[in-house]
């Protein structure tokens, strides 16, 4: 079964040259597949030549503009379902996903539909970050159950592994999110398609190297966002 990980980047050239190598020494085979976003300080450059090490396996897509994570992953997605991809994973640059759970995610979907790594179903799983950046966290997630009715602990999680069946499903043309709201639509989505998802416990770790990504904006639009999801659930126009 052909396992895809997919990993947007922008500015990672501190980490990229770590989670490739992390991903690719699993004892279960996982290909990666990197966005980059033309990334000015040369993260590309460094797949290019890590693809050289991983033949085949490893395999590079680069965008010209940056517009959004959710923008980055639906590009990765189309190209996983053109190389026929059964199972896509999606994780962070940053090591605040743990490549060794991949494994896990990978189990627990093919007896569902969608696995998440959550950080809240069984408690706050979270390392390194300030209080106020967990709270914000985790009562946006209880915000998003509260309002879309989503049976989903860490609705705002970025670390998923898909079947090929439900990105062919959802309708990846008609995603709007383009920051983090997007992970809150691909579940919602996903839920009211009648696909199964279930949560995989996982340690979340805050980047140590890099930028994070992180603003108001994003912010914002996640909060606004999920009010448009329901409000065009409700009119059928979802």
């Amino acid at each position: 079964m052909k396992k895809l990980v997919i990993i947007p980047t922008y500015n990672e050239k501190e980490n990229i040259g770590r989670i490739i190598p992390a991903v690719m020494d699993l004892a279960e085979p996982f290909d990666v597949l990197v966005v980059d976003d033309s990334s000015p300080d040369g993260t590309g450059d460094i797949v290019r030549n890590l693809m050289m090490q991983y033949p085949g396996r490893l395999h590079l897509l680069e965008r010209k503009s940056k517009d959004g994570l959710g923008m980055a992953y639906i590009a990765g997605f189309r190209r996983a379902l053109d190389d026929g991809y059964e199972y896509i994973c999606e994780m962070d640059a940053d090591f605040s996903h743990n490549p060794a759970d991949l494994p896990r995610l990978y189990e627990a979907c093919k007896k569902a539909d969608m696995a998440v790594g959550s950080r809240y179903s069984t408690g706050v799983n979270v390392v390194n970050w300030p209080m106020s950046r967990v709270l914000l966290s985790y009562f946006a997630s209880k915000y998003v159950r509260f309002i879309l009715r989503l049976p989903v602990h860490d609705t705002t999680a970025g670390f998923v592994c898909f079947h090929r069946r439900v990105l062919e499903n959802i309708g990846l043309d008609r995603i709007q999110q383009k920051g983090y709201g997007f992970q809150v639509e691909m579940k919602f989505r996903a839920y009211r398609k009648r696909f199964r998802i279930v949560e995989v416990p996982i340690i979340f770790t805050d980047r140590t190297r890099g930028e994070s990504k992180m603003n108001g904006g994003i912010i914002k639009e996640a909060v606004f966002g999920v009010l448009d999801l329901r409000l065009k659930d409700w009119l059928n126009k979802l």
